[in-house]
């Protein structure tokens, strides 16, 4: 299975998961009860108002979480896990590629 094919099955499992519509017996999943969403855009070296409009955030939702007021929920947590390990292959993905 390709690169992207995977990420889009695995977020799609991941949906499943957080809305409760997949069985707890059938997965073992760890999404962290915080990410560091500033050191991830960092890493990729973007700003802000581009980090938002690549990965499909409002701006004012990544200021929330960098300045620590709010928390990504489980489905945003797990997507800016692989924001943060795959960049490249997201942004392929959002593209249409």
């Amino acid at each position: 299975m390709e690169n992207g094919s995977r990420i889009i099955q695995g977020a799609k499992e991941a949906l499943a998961i957080a809305s409760d519509e997949m069985d707890p017996s059938a997965y073992a999943v760890h999404v962290p009860e915080t990410v560091d969403v500033r050191g991830i855009r960092e890493k990729l070296q973007m700003t802000q108002a581009d980090f938002a409009r690549t990965f499909g955030f409002k701006l004012a939702t990544l200021r929330h979480w960098e300045q620590k007021s709010r928390v990504p929920e489980g489905p945003a947590r797990a997507y800016l896990m692989v924001i943060d390990r795959e960049p490249g292959t997201v942004r392929r993905i959002l593209a249409g590629q």
